[in-house]
């Protein structure tokens, strides 16, 4: 878990990157692809750990 939290982070400080260039550019973010993947990624790591934290807490409760 600790390795997509790690992942979760560096995709999310990417997002965060990608999207500054785009507004400093001028180009709204939902007009940018780049910025609509690099969300994308990050979306999908929020669903795998909560995924894996669903999981947890049910092998907890037996």
């Amino acid at each position: 878990m600790l390795h997509l939290l790690h992942q979760y982070e560096e995709e999310k400080r990417k997002l965060n990157e990608v999207g500054r260039r785009s507004l400093e550019q001028g180009i709204p973010l939902y007009m940018n692809e780049a910025v609509q993947a690099q969300s994308r990624k990050v979306d999908e790591l929020i669903v795998q750990l909560h995924k894996r934290k669903a999981g947890r807490e049910e092998r907890l409760r037996k």
